[in-house]
């Protein structure tokens, strides 16, 4: 079911609990929300749809990658300066992200993952992760 998009700083200053298999039901619904914005999104975290919960949602090229509890256990030493916007903030700031990540997670299945990705992917997978710790970028 898509969501509105929160804008309340506040609320996305908080810090997000773990991800349960109770939790499953709010992944399809961050899912769906990122598809209802597609054309101008490429990432979500479950705060900005109204729950402090650590799940994200990212397009990996035409497909919606979901990640539950997502952890970098790894990342390339190259880095670079950029500027990002989000959905639920007005205007763009500065931040430095990490060119490819390494990532374990559960799945939209709740299932073990681990995976490597680079580029915007891993830009905004590490965006999304900042929301989890209540950082607004």
């Amino acid at each position: 079911m898509t969501k509105p998009i929160l804008h309340d700083p506040i609320f996305l200053s908080l810090p997000s609990r773990p991800a349960t298999k109770d939790d499953l039901p709010l992944a399809r619904d961050l899912a769906d929300t990122l598809m209802a914005h597609a054309d101008h999104c490429i990432g979500l975290a479950a705060n900005m749809i109204g729950a402090s919960v650590c799940i994200l949602a990212v397009m990996d090229d035409a497909k919606i990658l979901v990640m539950m509890n997502p952890e970098i256990v790894k990342h390339s030493a190259k880095s670079y300066h950029t500027e990002e916007g989000c959905l639920s903030l007005a205007g763009v700031r500065e931040v430095e992200r990490y060119a490819s990540v390494t990532v374990r997670y559960r799945d939209e299945h709740f299932k073990k993952q681990r995976g490597t990705v680079s580029g915007i992917t891993a830009q905004a997978i590490q965006h999304e992760m900042d929301h989890f710790a209540g950082r607004l970028v």
